[in-house]
């Protein structure tokens, strides 16, 4: 930090507000750092102070989140915001990137964003604010469209002027269009290409706190307004209504259980966990679980049941066949999946049928992919005679001559010692407990 950056910090550090949001782990633990003399002669002139953080245990993004995810983290920001005005603080930057989640928790990570709140000052984050938090939450709340592959697209989120674009008339009536969208998008086409200066305008006519305030605690009657209301998917309900029998599942259960017996992993990764069954199993042994679905309904349904208690299950929404890439300044801000950490064990129930079938990934690749990111394997081979694997060759012709057990055992042996093999369901699904060769 500059000397203006470590004044802010001292302001920030000095009071109640911080300490206590600390404690309830709703920003992350900061402190100067132990070494810090030794940091700063290292990275030379200009810099008065090195603050340092606790890890948090995965990167997640906001284009992984469900809509409960992003709306959780927008009513963090929201509430840190309101008090930090009670203390003559301000957030300069409201990103949504600066909020990550502790397994099911949003924890806010950039203590950096708090600063000394000038006289007639503004809120510099408000279209930040609106274009990474507020539009993908009204887009999916108000249309039923998935916010995330958009702002996948677009790392600065949905402009306003975009967002407009998308409502109709009738979406004017909506809490918060017409003033946060429609007024919004005015502006930004009236002042945008000229010499106008908005903000220096409002700092001379004495923007007051009182007014931010106001404005913030609108916004947060409107997003905690916004629901999500569809209540169906491919997969939400799937371990009520797939194929297995009670014992299969517990049978299946007592499988994954007993390859984590007697390990303590420090990373579980669960491809295709649905709505998290065998991620909260999972959790019973490893430090923290990593739960990925595509099914961002069912992803939703995870998250809303293990909110604010569980800390070592994070569940994200993700595709193995379509999975997040590197973005940003030179595909380096956002990093992809297996870059930001490594599983000791990978869960793949029920999913390589999916992949291979749904997804025309040859299965050799698919296993070579799963020992590539290193660790054991409990995995699924779900053969052609089961129920789910006839229902997707049902509209397809029969071109999947890879996907066939002997072959699937065959590829598993290569990298991997079958420490146990189960079969369930009449043996159209096997169970294998890989060991990594090392």
């Amino acid at each position: 930090m500059n000397e203006d950056g470590l004044g802010d910090w001292e302001m920030l550090a000095g009071s109640r507000f911080f300490h206590q949001r600390v404690e309830a782990g709703a920003i992350v633990r900061t402190r100067r750092a132990p070494d810090e003399v030794a940091l700063l002669a290292e990275l030379g002139g200009g810099w008065a102070a090195v603050v340092e953080h606790d890890p948090i245990p995965f990167i997640s993004y906001p284009y992984e989140w469900t809509f409960g995810m992003l709306r959780d983290a927008a009513l963090l920001h929201l509430d840190l915001l309101l008090d930090a005005l009670d203390r003559s603080l301000i957030l300069k930057d409201s990103s949504a990137y600066n909020v990550q989640f502790v397994g099911a928790r949003p924890v806010f990570i950039d203590t950096a964003s708090f600063t000394r709140l000038a006289p007639g000052d503004v809120w510099h984050g408000y279209r930040q604010f609106c274009q990474s938090f507020l539009f993908p939450l009204m887009l999916q709340a108000y249309k039923d469209v998935p916010f995330q592959p958009w702002i996948r697209g677009s790392l600065e989120g949905i402009d306003a002027r975009d967002m407009h674009a998308l409502l109709s008339a009738r979406d004017l009536l909506r809490p918060g269009v017409l003033a946060h969208v429609a007024l919004h998008a005015k502006a930004q086409r009236r002042f945008e290409g000229t010499s106008h200066d908005v903000r220096t305008e409002l700092q001379h006519a004495g923007f007051s706190p009182s007014l931010i305030k106001a404005n913030v605690a609108g916004l947060r009657r409107i997003i905690e307004g916004l629901t999500w209301s569809r209540r169906v998917s491919p997969w939400v309900r799937y371990v009520e209504t797939s194929t297995y029998s009670g014992v299969d599942l517990d049978h299946k259960a007592a499988f994954v259980r007993e390859s984590m017996k007697g390990s303590s992993p420090t990373w579980v990764w669960d491809l295709g966990a649905n709505t998290g069954h065998f991620a909260r199993i999972a959790a019973e042994h490893a430090r923290h679980v990593l739960a990925v679905d595509t099914d961002a309904l069912a992803v939703d349904r995870m998250y809303r049941d293990l909110r604010g208690d569980t800390t070592n299950i994070l569940p994200i929404i993700g595709n193995v066949t379509d999975p997040s890439p590197g973005l940003g300044w030179r595909g380096a801000e956002r990093l992809p999946l297996a870059d930001r950490g490594r599983p000791d064990l990978t869960l793949c129930l029920a999913l390589l049928h999916h992949v291979v079938i749904d997804g025309n990934v040859p299965l050799d690749d698919f296993v070579d992919w799963i020992a590539a990111l290193g660790g054991d394997v409990v995995v699924e081979f779900v053969t052609k005679a089961d129920p789910m694997a006839r229902r997707l060759l049902r509209h397809k012709d029969d071109q999947y001559s890879d996907y066939d057990q002997t072959l699937f055992e065959a590829r598993l042996g290569v990298h991997y010692e079958v420490a146990a093999r189960q079969t369930l369901h009449d043996g159209t699904r096997v169970l294998y407990h890989g060991v990594r060769r090392r």
